[in-house]
């Protein structure tokens, strides 16, 4: 596009008005921590703004986002894997959870959730681009950086994966209620 420094940081800041929220979302449920997901939001604009020059098409700036933030999105999990342990030191950090935070873990909660965390890092990356950020599969393909087969065909296998970790997932907690059950006649027949 353009090099001039003032259009890119007007149109950045428009892209951070109209999308900030629904990106913050997207991070949020693809690193699982609200205060990282809020870090990883504002790098993602700073990195848009940096990379102004490489938006080809201002009409495909949201994949463009998308993209960007799933970049940022994965070198945080691949960073989580080299350093895998961090001692717990006791501090608290003392943050009540947003009411947009309140709103996304009722969306996606319990055995979804879980069986989200599950899958592998770029097939959820897939799914909650195409189904919970609603991107089309052209905008799905442009975010993710493949092709529009190839993002269909990634978007089959999360949406098998998840099938088959939700599965795993909805028959352990059936085993936890069974369990729950009989704790529950066991402290009746002893009475």
């Amino acid at each position: 596009m353009t090099t001039d420094r003032a259009t890119a940081r007007a149109f950045v800041e428009q892209l951070f008005r109209l999308h900030h929220a629904e990106i913050y979302a997207y991070l949020a449920h693809m690193v699982r921590e609200p205060e990282t997901a809020a870090d990883l939001a504002q790098e993602t604009f700073v990195k848009a703004y940096r990379a102004f020059d490489t938006l080809e098409d201002p009409a495909h700036a949201r994949a463009w986002l998308y993209q960007i933030a799933g970049r940022t999105a994965l070198d945080e999990l691949r960073r989580r894997r080299i350093v895998r342990f961090v001692p717990w030191t006791g501090e608290s950090r003392g943050v009540a959870a947003s009411a947009e935070e309140t709103a996304l873990q009722r969306r996606l909660s319990g055995d979804l959730e879980r069986a989200l965390a599950a899958i592998p890092a770029r097939q959820r990356q897939a799914i909650l681009l195409a189904e919970l950020q609603e991107l089309s599969g052209v905008e799905l393909a442009q975010a993710l950086g493949i092709s529009h087969v190839a993002a269909r065909a990634l978007l089959t296998r999360a949406r098998e994966s998840l099938r088959q970790a939700l599965a795993v997932e909805q028959a352990a907690a059936a085993e936890r209620g069974s369990q729950r059950g009989s704790r529950t006649e066991r402290s009746r027949d002893d009475r």
